[in-house]
């Protein structure tokens, strides 16, 4: 099992607050799967509006979850030339489906598994759950660009 810990995701990903939407990656096999954390908290800006008596985690960003984590999949899978970094565009979506709500206090697990890359496109199919219940299930096509440090 291969941990990663917020100070690592933070090297990894261009996100910051209120945008990292990755806590820890808790394990992942080079381009192969990865499995990660998202605690979601009655702290997140989003809940003020989404919605204010009843808050519910927006699909979208669940989905944006799913993105990091494919991000983070395939940052720690290849290694980008001396002097260069790697960033990741959202380039598509398919069949995606949500099934049950989250909410504070629930933990989502994000659970990427790497399907095939094709030049600088990287195909991945993503789940989120919470404790067994399957929260959302997606196809993701990501743009990788390497860009100077």
């Amino acid at each position: 099992m291969q941990c990663i810990d917020i100070n690592k995701i933070l090297e990894l990903l261009p996100h910051r607050y209120p945008f990292v939407l990755v806590d820890r990656v808790i394990d992942y096999r080079e381009f192969d799967y990865l499995t990660a954390i998202k605690n979601v908290t009655m702290n997140e800006p989003f809940f003020t509006g989404h919605f204010p008596d009843k808050p519910i985690m927006p699909g979208v960003l669940m989905l944006e979850a799913l993105a990091q984590a494919s991000a983070l999949l395939c940052s720690l899978s290849q290694q980008p030339k001396e002097g260069f970094d790697f960033i990741y565009y959202f380039a598509g979506i398919n069949n995606t489906k949500f099934r049950n709500m989250v909410t504070p206090g629930d933990q989502l697990r994000l659970e990427v598994k790497f399907l095939n890359s094709k030049h600088d496109f990287w195909r991945v199919h993503a789940e989120a759950y919470v404790g067994e219940k399957l929260a959302c299930s997606t196809e993701l096509l990501s743009a990788v660009k390497e860009i100077q440090k």
